[in-house]
C-alpha cells in the first residue's frame, strides 16, 4: 500500500505525543509502546477512512484511546493466574459418571417395594415431614419412619454404599483430584 508522504510525516510527527498519552493511560512503558504500535498499525490499515484536511493527531489519539478502552474492558474480565493456582480450583467432574450413577439410582429405586419407595420419595425427595407423609399415605408416623429407614438401607445395599465417602466422585476420581492439588 502506498501512503502519501505528507500523511506519513503527520503520523510520524504524532508518535511522541501518542507515546506520552499511552504511558499516561496505562502507566507501563512496555504496554504503552505496544498500544502505540497497535494504533499505528490500525491507522495505516484504515488510512482510507482518514479525511485529508482534518486533524491527524486527533484521529490517531481517538484510535489509541479506543484501543486502550477495549483492552481495559477485556483485562477487567480476565483473572491473573500466573502460577495456575486459580485454574486448579476450576475442576469439574466428568458428566458421564453422573448420568450412569443416576441411571443406577433409578434402577435401584424401582427395585424397592412400592410402599418404601413412596415413603422415601415423599420424605427424601419431596421434602415432606414424616407427619405430612404419614397423613398423605394414611398410616402412622412410625410406619413412615420405618419405611424410609428400610428404603434407605435397601438402596445403600443395591448401590453398594458403605459410608458417606461413597457419595460424589468414585475412589479413583477422588485420588486423581487429590494428587493434582
Amino acid at each position: 500500500m502506498k501512503v502519501d508522504p505528507s500523511v506519513k510525516d503527520a503520523v510520524l510527527a504524532a508518535v511522541p505525543s501518542l507515546r506520552a498519552f499511552a504511558i499516561s493511560l496505562c502507566g507501563n512503558v512496555d504496554r504503552a509502546d505496544d498500544l502505540v504500535q497497535e494504533t499505528l498499525l490500525r491507522a495505516l490499515a484504515n488510512i482510507e477512512s482518514f479525511r485529508p484536511g482534518t486533524n491527524m493527531s486527533a484521529w490517531l489519539f481517538t484510535i489509541l484511546r479506543n484501543l486502550f478502552r477495549s483492552e481495559y474492558r477485556k483485562r477487567r474480565r480476565e483473572v491473573e493466574d500466573g502460577d495456575g493456582s486459580y485454574a486448579d480450583t476450576l475442576k469439574s467432574q466428568p458428566e458421564q459418571n453422573s448420568r450412569v450413577e443416576f441411571e443406577e439410582f433409578r434402577a435401584a429405586l424401582a427395585k424397592l417395594p412400592p410402599d418404601q419407595r413412596e415413603a422415601l420419595i415423599l420424605v427424601g425427595a419431596s421434602g415432606f415431614s414424616y407427619e405430612e407423609a404419614a397423613e398423605i399415605c394414611g398410616c402412622a408416623v412410625g410406619t413412615i419412619k420405618s419405611r424410609v429407614n428400610r428404603a434407605r438401607g435397601r438402596l445403600a445395599d443395591l448401590l453398594s454404599i458403605e459410608s458417606a465417602d461413597d457419595f460424589g466422585p468414585d475412589r479413583a476420581t477422588r485420588a486423581v483430584l487429590l494428587d493434582s492439588k
